[in-house]
């Protein structure tokens, strides 16, 4: 395969999302031209905000520029299968023999017995919180086992100051997930639904918590473009419920200074009452191919390697954890050179289930759409949450 790659000089386009943020992709690219002379790989930042629907721009114009392309979450995934978008894995022959190693995301990946795109990332969410912050509140730092009144408390008790000044106990990025996912914790429910009643009481909290000034209005960090990165970085607020993708970032910030949030910590992702401690939320980022990519046979052995045991250890040394993982990637994920000495930081990486975020469902981007749009409608205040749930009902009744 290595040989098809380096037969002749080739260069590969990879589109994938906030390069100056994410730890891995340097290193991963470093370490394949390495070892493939002669493959040169570029890449084209797509941004994270509106992956989804910049990727899918790129595609349908038809052009071959793009080779690799990053899958964020299911919902794109379910749009680039259903739209032709993505080469057939299968058919190349790049699924792998042995699947054992990377948790059965390979088989909830295949659709109707074809894979389109390689598991090369997972992750899960957990809280992110700085220890100075809550030192300085003279409140009891967060515990692995947190229901999600607790994680409240806390927040409101660890917020302070005014304007510029201003801590917030907390900080809920403008995806959807942040509110909606608590409710699919116990496993009993998903978002794709005909019935989103059961979101009524999440959407409650966000909006008080968003009225009490305990974190920062939905409106303004979509207005002002705020990644979620910035007031942590800066140590703006106290505690950030957020995926494991930002491990990586957060180290390498330290250590280059960008990040003042330097005396920090992770606990388990809170958890309803009822709710087993270390049950939380999941995704899978994945590689396909452009189908109108001219350079098949080298896209095929690149996503090939990043998803394999090469490109695993590569990632698990950023401090993110692989797809492809076994014991030790979490003991070489915490035995990185800045990730916080204190036990409970590594215990948080454990989990007792994690459920995807959204499950592989070939409808996904259309309930995903309905999804999105009232969250957005809901937490701008320009509709009640009875009415938006009744929206959201209404918006998914006729996807088959």
């Amino acid at each position: 395969m290595q040989g098809a790659a380096n037969a002749e000089d080739v260069t590969l386009n990879w589109a994938l999302w906030d390069w100056d943020k994410v730890a891995y992709y340097k290193p991963l690219i470093e370490a394949y031209e390495a070892s493939h002379p002669g493959v040169k790989i570029e890449h084209t930042d797509l941004g994270s905000s509106d992956y989804n629907q910049m990727v899918m721009t790129q595609l349908t114009g038809g052009g071959d520029n793009l080779d690799i392309i990053s899958i964020k979450d299911i919902p794109g995934y379910a749009q680039m299968v259903n739209t032709g978008r993505l080469m057939n894995l299968t058919e190349l022959g790049a699924v792998p023999e042995d699947t054992s190693g990377y948790g059965g995301l390979i088989e909830a990946l295949t659709v109707d017995g074809n894979l389109y795109g390689l598991p090369f990332r997972t992750d899960f969410w957990i809280v992110y919180y700085n220890k100075d912050l809550f030192d300085a509140a003279g409140v009891e730092y967060p515990t692995n086992d947190m229901t999600w009144a607790e994680f409240d408390e806390k927040a409101r008790a660890v917020t302070s100051g005014f304007g510029a000044d201003k801590v917030y106990g907390a900080h809920l990025h403008t995806w959807r997930s942040t509110v909606q996912l608590p409710a699919i914790q116990s496993g009993e429910t998903t978002l794709v639904s005909k019935d989103y009643s059961f979101l009524k009481p999440w959407y409650e909290r966000a909006l008080k918590l968003q009225e009490d000034g305990v974190i920062r209005s939905y409106a303004s960090l979509k207005t002002s473009q705020t990644h979620y990165s910035g007031p942590w970085f800066s140590s703006q607020i106290a505690m950030l419920p957020m995926g494991s993708w930002f491990i990586g970032t957060q180290i390498d910030k330290v250590k280059s200074g960008e990040s003042t949030a330097t005396n920090w910590g992770m606990v388990k992702y809170p958890h309803p009452e009822g709710v087993e401690a270390g049950a939380t939320a999941g995704q899978v980022t994945s590689l396909g191919i452009n189908v109108n990519s001219k350079k098949a046979d080298a896209a095929k052995d690149f996503i090939e390697w990043v998803s394999g045991p090469e490109g695993a250890a590569i990632v698990s040394e950023t401090g993110t954890i692989p797809a492809l993982r076994d014991e030790n990637v979490i003991k070489t994920i915490t035995a990185k050179e800045g990730f916080p000495s204190d036990p409970e930081s590594a215990q948080a990486l454990v989990t007792s289930a994690a459920y995807l975020e959204m499950p592989v469902d070939l409808q996904a981007a259309q309930y995903e759409l309905v999804l999105n749009r009232v969250h957005d409608e809901l937490m701008t205040n320009n509709i009640s949450i009875d009415d938006a749930i009744a929206e959201m009902n209404a918006g998914v009744a006729d996807i088959k």
